[in-house]
C-alpha cells in the first residue's frame, strides 16, 4: 500500500551537478537554442561506415531523454549507419526549466522546436541528408505533429509505441485500467506529473515485461525526468494530424514501405490495436493518395513478410512490426535486439 503513495520520486526542483555519464562509444553534444542547450547523443562513428548511410534520428518519448536510445545508438553505429538521438528541455542533461514553467507553460510546439534546432544541426553534420525518423510514443506524436505542419521532410518514419495521430485516448484508458490507483494517487500526488511512474514498480507495469530485471528498471527509474509537460499529451488526446500530411512530407515513395510501426507485443499502453489502427490510417490515405495520383508510387498489397511466422506484415506504403515479449519501453526491455533487427531490415529497403 504505501508504495502507492510513496513521495520519494516525487520532485519539484531541478536536477544539480554534471551530466550524466556516457556509455563506451557514445559522444555527446550540447546545441545552443534560445530557451538554453539542447543535448544530442551520437554514437562514434564505426572505422568503416557505410558510405552515403542516411542518418537515424531519434526522438525520445515522456519523462525520458537521448539515453533511452542507448541501445539502438550502439546498434546501429556498430553496423556503419550515423545515429543521434535528442533530449527536450527538461529531459535528460538537455537544461531544465522551472517545474511551474515545464508542466504548466511548455507546449508541444515548443518541445517541437527543441526538436527542430537538433534536425538541423544533424543534417547540418551529415551534409545535408536527409534523416530517417524516428519517434517512440509521445515522441512518436510529436514526430507526426513536425511532419504534419511541413517543419521538415525525412526519408522515412518510424514509430516505436507512438501516440497515435488519430488520438491519444484509447492509451490514457489503458492506462488508468492498468492503474487503479491513477487517479487518487495524483490527487495524493498533487496532480504531480511523475504520480503515475512514483515507484520503480509502477515503472516496470507502465513500461516493461516482467523479465526485464529489477536492477536495469531502477536504473532506468533514476533516470527519468524529474517532472513533465502536461501540455504535451494534453495536445495530443484527440486527432492532431492529416495522414495526407505526412506521407507528403516523406521523401522516394516507390515500391517498398516509407512508414514502420513498431509495437512492443506486451505493451499495455499503446497496446497492439492501437497500433494496428495506426498502421491502418496511414495504409488507408496511401492507396487514396496512389489511386488519386497524388503520389507517384506502387500500392502493393498487405502480405507477410518473408521469412515471418508472427504478425508482421508490409503493404500499401507501410511496415508494421511486432517486437515479441517487448513491452512500451521496447527499445529497452530485454528483447529490445530483435526491434533493433527488424528497423534494420526497414531501413535497408529503403
Amino acid at each position: 500500500m504505501f508504495k502507492n503513495f510513496t513521495f520519494r520520486w516525487i520532485r519539484f526542483r531541478r536536477p544539480t551537478g554534471p551530466p550524466s555519464p556516457l556509455p563506451s562509444g557514445i559522444e555527446r553534444t550540447f546545441i545552443d537554442t534560445p530557451g538554453g542547450k539542447i543535448e544530442v547523443l551520437h554514437a562514434k562513428p564505426p572505422q568503416q561506415a557505410r558510405p552515403n548511410a542516411s542518418p537515424l534520428f531519434f526522438v525520445h518519448g515522456g519523462m525520458g531523454g537521448a539515453w533511452v536510445w542507448t541501445e539502438y545508438l550502439q546498434f546501429f553505429a556498430a553496423r556503419g549507419i550515423p545515429c543521434y538521438a535528442v533530449s527536450m528541455r527538461g529531459h535528460g542533461d538537455s537544461y531544465y526549466p522551472s517545474f511551474w514553467r515545464m508542466v504548466y507553460r511548455t507546449t508541444l510546439r515548443n518541445l517541437a522546436d527543441d526538436v527542430l534546432a537538433a534536425h538541423r544541426w544533424v543534417v547540418e553534420r551529415e551534409g545535408g541528408k536527409e534523416v530517417v525518423l524516428v519517434g517512440h510514443s509521445s515522441g512518436g506524436g510529436l514526430s507526426q505533429f513536425l511532419l504534419d505542419k511541413k517543419d521538415l521532410k525525412v526519408k522515412g518514419l518510424v514509430l516505436t509505441g507512438a501516440i497515435p495521430g488519430f488520438g491519444s485516448d484509447r492509451v490514457y484508458d489503458n492506462w488508468r485500467k492498468m492503474d487503479p490507483w491513477f487517479t487518487i494517487r495524483m490527487i495524493f500526488h498533487l496532480w504531480h506529473p511523475n504520480s503515475p511512474l512514483s515507484h520503480p514498480a509502477f515503472t516496470r507495469r507502465a513500461f516493461f515485461s516482467q523479465e526485464q530485471t529489477d536492477a536495469y528498471v531502477e536504473a532506468f527509474h533514476e533516470k527519468i525526468s524529474r517532472y513533465e509537460s502536461f501540455l504535451w499529451p494534453l495536445a495530443m488526446t484527440k486527432p492532431f494530424v492529416n495522414p495526407q500530411n505526412i506521407i507528403s512530407q516523406i521523401a522516394g515513395w516507390g515500391s517498398g514501405q516509407r512508414i514502420m510501426v513498431l509495437a512492443g507485443e506486451r505493451d499495455k499502453l499503446v497496446s497492439l490495436d492501437i497500433k494496428e489502427d495506426l498502421a491502418q490510417m496511414y495504409r488507408t490515405k496511401y492507396s487514396a493518395m496512389v489511386q488519386e495520383k497524388q503520389l507517384q508510387a506502387e500500392d502493393a498489397a498487405v502480405v507477410p513478410l518473408s521469412g515471418e511466422s508472427g504478425p508482421d506484415n508490409a503493404g500499401h506504403g507501410v511496415r508494421f512490426c511486432v517486437v515479441p515479449n517487448a513491452g512500451h519501453h521496447l527499445q529497452n526491455d530485454v528483447t529490445w535486439e530483435t526491434g533493433a533487427e527488424k528497423l534494420l531490415a526497414f531501413y535497408e529497403q529503403l
